[in-house]
């Protein structure tokens, strides 16, 4: 979490787009990152520089070289020099201005071999839209005293960037809420072994928590040359139909310590993601609506699930795309849970007979206000292909410690720290009555149920019984009410009169 002075040059530099004319958020965080990574690129250089001073040897693979670049946009040749940040932060506004706009960005865009980062793959459709020089003079002061070798701040400034992003409510359904995202991490557990992948990754929330889980929870096994190399290339995938988002999302991992990972530019419904037993977790809130080419489906999806939505065929995805053993926390909109359609049912089937159901959480409507108050719940299965679901584990979430209305104001309410405690302790879960906010449900009874996943099908309400008075008193109140209003009335006349 970030606060005092950091925050404020972040909150400074939002206003400076904002007064200079790019009002979207998406444009600004996509135009900040472009920035962020010239600035990045300049820093690490320097401390390869300063490393290399020490030791008294040459600098291995600058990004800045000796002599000159040739610029392939303006058929120029432009000093390496002159494209380091360290070195056109230095010149005046209109200078500043044209060595970011034609020469610093063409650099960038043009570092797309992927030796650099995943970052500069998703670089070539991109487009430099600051329009004016004082508004990038405003931009690049703001951006300049932001140390892009601390991870850790950079980790928190781009989330307070993306929150800021969510909060000005445009393009907000791109962010699924960071406690949300960490809930289900933790639920989970993601281990260093994993291979873990979000197929509908959007800004990354889900492979960052990942990382920052592993990061947490395995910092002696990650100094071996192995883990360490399985961290880097092996451990987190992700794709994305957006480039936009894939560029965020690319910039995010960066900024977490993730310089190189799996991500790309991919339909994961369609038939170019053939991905089959590859990865042992999957973490994700696909898309619930939207456009759909059901001609580009892959046959294989719709042969678990024949439908065009497509939060049933993620479903079906996340099936076809696990190891045996592996597992998925998903999340879903409630129609996933009690649809009658036949491509419903069918999913539902698919997880409860055929794989292992291991946990339904319902979430209240509000979660992801103010964008969408539609409801929610999450998903926990285990891919078996042979069945195994027991007893099904369902929580009632009411409250995710922020309130329920447009403004998401923080509030003391928190069912989640619960929902983790319990999930990670099922043996105690059988005592439990269906009165209370999480029990368990055979599968013998769910299949009675036509498959019908809803807690309130399972849910028992405890009624109290309220005693009216008789129905002789309450007429008999009505009357002396009554009456009492007329002498009132009565007397206002008598005053009015006289």
């Amino acid at each position: 979490m970030i606060t005092g002075e950091i925050k404020n040059r972040i909150d400074n530099i939002w206003d400076a787009f904002w007064t200079g004319g790019i009002t979207n958020s998406i444009t600004i965080l996509e135009q900040m990152t472009y920035l962020f990574f010239m600035k990045m690129l300049d820093d690490a250089q320097k401390t390869k520089e300063a490393n290399a001073s020490i030791m008294g040897v040459a600098v291995k693979d600058p990004t800045f070289k000796e002599g000159t670049w040739h610029n392939p946009e303006t058929d120029c040749e432009v000093p390496y020099e002159a494209l380091r940040w360290s070195v056109f932060k230095h010149k005046d506004a209109e200078e500043m201005y044209r060595i970011i706009s034609r020469d610093a960005f063409a650099f960038i865009k043009n570092l797309s071999d992927g030796k650099e980062s995943a970052y500069s793959r998703f670089m070539a459709n991109a487009t430099f839209m600051i329009q004016n020089p004082r508004t990038l003079t405003k931009i690049v002061d703001g951006i300049d005293g932001l140390d892009m070798n601390n991870r850790d701040a950079m980790g928190d400034v781009y989330e307070y960037v993306l929150g800021k992003m969510a909060a000005s409510g445009n393009n907000g359904q791109f962010r699924t809420p960071r406690h949300i995202i960490r809930m289900m991490v933790e639920l989970m557990q993601p281990t260093l072994h994993d291979i873990i992948c979000d197929p509908a990754m959007g800004s990354a929330g889900f492979i960052v928590e990942s990382a920052k889980y592993v990061q947490e929870h395995y910092k002696s096994e990650m100094l071996k040359r192995g883990n360490a190399e399985h961290y880097k290339s092996g451990l987190l995938h992700g794709f994305d139909t957006d480039a936009t988002m894939l560029r965020i999302g690319a910039m995010n991992l960066m900024l977490h310590g993730v310089d190189n990972p799996d991500v790309e530019y991919k339909d994961s419904l369609s038939t170019d993601n053939t991905d089959e037993n590859r990865y042992t977790l999957c973490l994700a809130n696909p898309p619930f609506a939207g456009s759909l080419d059901y001609d580009a489906v892959s046959k294989s999806l719709l042969s678990i699930t024949k439908t065009k939505k497509t939060e049933l065929l993620f479903m079906a995805l996340f099936v076809r795309m696990l190891q045996m053993g592996g597992r998925c926390a998903s999340i879903v909109p409630d129609g996933v849970l009690f649809g009658t359609s036949t491509g419903h049912l069918a999913i539902r089937k698919q997880i409860v007979d055929n794989q292992r159901l291991q946990a339904v959480i319902s979430m209240p409507s509000g979660v992801f206000k103010p964008y969408a108050g539609v409801s929610t719940a999450i998903l926990i299965f285990t891919k078996t292909n042979a069945g195994g679901t027991d007893k099904v584990w369902f929580y009632d979430m009411k409250a995710d410690g922020f309130s329920l209305d447009d403004k998401r104001n923080p509030v003391a309410d928190n069912d989640i720290p619960d929902i983790i405690s319990r999930f990670h302790n099922l043996e105690a879960e059988t005592e439990r009555t269906r009165k209370d906010p999480s029990f368990l449900v055979p599968v013998e009874e769910i299949r009675e149920k036509g498959y019908d996943l809803s807690i309130n099908k399972y849910k028992e309400i405890e009624r109290e019984r309220v005693e009216y008075e008789a129905s002789d008193v309450i007429l008999a109140r009505i009357g002396e009410l009554e009456k009492q209003i007329t002498e009132a009335m009565e007397s206002l006349k008598s005053i009015i009169r006289s």
